[in-house]
């Protein structure tokens, strides 16, 4: 056997090979999977933040923050809560990307939410990496009876052996402040929760910047609707458009992007996502 028909035999077997999985180059993209092991992300999918209405305050203190942890700079663990389809996972999005165009050193990390329990060996790769990361954590909520997660996701936030590094911080949504277990009775509305449950309430109290998302008003939800037309160009009925809410039982900036895609669809006009 012939000096090239080893090299070829090595070649054939390195790709077969899968890539080590602590491998992730995370100085490379914008933004990263963690489902175990890192997995680069080409683009951040994310309106311009003008376009996020009706959360001025809640845009205003998630920004301010975002900003100060791309800069290195002092910044808090965030928990977003309350209505769902308002804006708390987008504006986390949008901010990153805001701060990235504003020349931040800063990516954000979307971790699978079956692989929360695997942080520390997340963290302990980032903690090497000359580059500051939001580690977000996108509609948590625990199984039924499960307390030793939330204990631990307490002790990686402050205080811990294995809490996060300096250069991140962890931002969670989820649909009430208690972070509650998936299954948990409690009444349906979402920002006035009976917070009762005593260990999701010492995990809500690690964050530093606890947010609350409220369901869109009418004028809210109008609001929303009218910047996306302007800015995509599309005439907007809003008398159908609150008709379109009310068919599918609630106002949010989720159901007038759902309106807004239809009213594009109809115009013959292609949207950003």
């Amino acid at each position: 056997m012939n000096d090239d028909t080893l090299l070829r035999i090595a070649a054939a077997l390195e790709r077969l090979t899968p890539a080590d999985a602590d491998g992730a180059d995370w100085l490379t993209a914008p933004a990263f999977i963690w489902d175990g092991s890192g997995r680069p992300v080409a683009r951040i999918e994310a309106a311009p933040l003008n376009l996020l209405r009706g959360i001025d305050k809640q845009k205003a203190a998630v920004t301010k923050n975002v900003t100060r942890l791309a800069a290195g700079l002092p910044a808090h663990d965030m928990l977003l809560w309350g209505a769902r389809g308002m804006g708390k996972s987008a504006l986390l999005r949008s901010a990153v990307v805001a701060a990235q165009a504003d020349g931040g050193a800063i990516a954000l990390v979307q971790v699978a939410t079956d692989a929360v329990t695997s942080l520390p060996a997340l963290f302990a790769q980032l903690s090497d990496i000359d580059r500051n990361f939001l580690v977000f954590i996108d509609d948590l909520g625990f199984a039924e009876g499960d307390t030793t997660t939330p204990r631990h996701l307490r002790s990686w936030l402050d205080g811990g052996v294995e809490a996060r590094p300096d250069n991140v911080r962890v931002a969670v949504t989820s649909n009430r402040r208690a972070i509650l277990s998936r299954h948990a009775d409690e009444q349906d509305d979402p920002v006035n929760p009976r917070d009762t449950v005593d260990d999701q309430l010492a995990l809500a109290d690690r964050f530093g910047l606890s947010l609350g998302f409220h369901v869109a008003s009418q004028d809210d939800y109008l609001e929303i609707l009218r910047g996306y037309a302007a800015e995509y160009d599309l005439k907007l009925d809003e008398a159908e458009a609150l008709e379109w809410s009310k068919r599918r039982g609630a106002r949010s900036g989720r159901v007038a992007w759902h309106f807004i895609t239809e009213l594009a669809g109809r115009a013959g006009k292609s949207l950003p996502r």
